[in-house]
């Protein structure tokens, strides 16, 4: 509508210009060069009244998008205006400029929404850019890194270095664990950065979590898992010495009076010799569990050297099936890189996969196809792994949380060491071991370096 106007407009004018044009042609050549002369200065009038048509409009257009650029939205042109086309112009801007306040207005008013919501956050939120100036730090993070006011990336090289020398990297990386000190304590924050592209730079998105309640929470839950575990063990083991001591003390004590050698029975002396053979297991039991408890807490530092993973894999095989794995087993072995390596103490690894391999294969119960797969590989962010997966019965899910916890087991001859033994392992190498199990599908325990 608008455009059909003005141009309608501005093919009138053009029109008279180029009729006068002609008038003064005729004129010049027919009639006299003087009455030309007029006509040539209406023409020019005519060129000037143009051009101002022309200038109102584009100065309205410029003055509403200088008023735009400035975030003025009192801009607002008359729509009582005599010529329709200026009228439909003035009805378009102040629409737009209506539209585009209403959409300034709700961004901002989001804005201060999501601000509002990261002030109040217990997650510190750190943005900067390339150069490590900071473009946005809450309440929060300011407190964890005690950093008052935080404007450059800097200003933590001297309290916190080591969290300064990972910022400075300007690279993404899933949770790390990091001290932080401050006047009072040493406290573990949790730290997470990403990346997002800006209008004309890489922005950091950092986040700090102090996970010292957390912490608490899992070393408290462990501790009584464990303790809990102890107790069980002890008991089963301490309670059957206590009832036997008590029976065979009743064969030779009377009245508070130590018998005498007459008034023992034959059977009293045999009941006493298979009492005490029980005692002597069941102490013998004790021993086991208390060696096996050393045996946790002193594990050697790892001597790591570069393991070629596919001998190493095949050195696992080998060795299961020289413990005598029923012929309906199944091993595999599947190398993603037939030349992967990883830096390992290769005697405390061996241990660890060997354990895995040895629970996949009591994992069986009446499985046709009794298949254990051990694969390795690096994944998509650059780790290595080596994964066990059977296709057993599977873990129950309410066991998946105590399966790490020491002494913690579901067979009747298990000792509940082993998969302990194997993530402490995996703690001294750096790394982690994973489960993941569904009931009647099978496990997959993943060794991540």
């Amino acid at each position: 509508m608008i455009s059909k106007r003005f141009y309608i407009q501005i093919g009138i004018r053009v029109a008279m210009i180029v009729l006068t044009t002609l008038v003064i042609t005729y004129t010049a050549l027919e009639v006299s060069i003087y009455l030309a002369l007029v006509f040539f200065l209406i023409v020019i009038v005519q060129a000037k009244l143009l051009v101002d048509y022309v200038n109102r409009t584009n100065k309205k257009i410029a003055f509403f998008f200088e008023a735009i650029k400035n975030e003025d939205f009192s801009l607002t042109l008359s729509e009582e205006v005599p010529e329709d086309s200026f009228r439909e112009l003035h009805k378009r801007v102040n629409a737009t400029n209506k539209m585009i306040q209403d959409i300034v207005i709700n961004n901002r008013t989001q804005e201060s929404y999501y601000k509002e919501i990261l002030k109040q956050a217990d997650i510190g939120i750190l943005t900067y850019n390339s150069g490590g100036h900071i473009l946005y730090a809450n309440p929060t993070i300011k407190r964890l890194l005690n950093c008052h006011p935080l404007n450059h990336i800097r200003q933590l090289e001297s309290g916190n270095e080591s969290l300064f020398t990972l910022l400075t990297q300007n690279k993404t990386f899933d949770r790390k664990l990091i001290p932080i000190t401050n006047e009072r304590e040493i406290i573990q924050l949790a730290i997470k950065s990403s990346v997002f592209k800006g209008l004309n730079e890489n922005v950091y998105l950092i986040t700090l979590q102090d996970i010292r309640q957390e912490l608490d929470n899992k070393e408290t839950d462990s501790w009584m898992k464990l303790i809990r575990v102890l107790t069980h063990e002890i008991m089963n083991t301490v309670a059957p010495i206590t009832s036997i001591s008590d029976a065979v003390l009743k064969y030779y004590k009377s009245d508070g009076k130590t018998v005498t050698i007459d008034q023992l029975h034959t059977d009293h002396i045999d009941n006493t010799v298979k009492g005490l053979e029980v005692i002597k297991h069941q102490g013998n039991d004790l021993l086991d569990f208390v060696q096996s408890y050393r045996s946790f807490m002193n594990l050697p530092t790892p001597d790591r050297e570069i393991i070629e993973v596919a001998p190493f894999l095949e050195k696992i095989k080998l060795l299961s099936d020289q413990e005598g794995i029923p012929k309906t087993v199944h091993i595999t072995i599947s190398l993603e890189d037939p030349e992967l390596t990883i830096f390992a103490d290769e005697k405390l690894l061996s241990q660890v996969v060997l354990n895995l391999v040895r629970n996949a294969i009591q994992s069986f119960d009446n499985q046709k196809d009794k298949g254990v797969v051990i694969r390795a590989g690096i994944q998509a962010d650059s780790t290595k792994f080596i994964e066990v997966k059977d296709n057993g019965s599977g873990i129950a899910p309410e066991q998946l949380s105590d399966i790490f916890v020491p002494f913690f087991t579901t067979k009747e001859d298990g000792s509940g060491i082993g998969l302990s033994l194997s993530k402490r392992v995996m703690q001294l190498h750096g790394g982690q071991i994973k489960v993941s199990s569904e009931v009647g599908k099978g496990t997959v325990f993943k060794l991540t370096f």
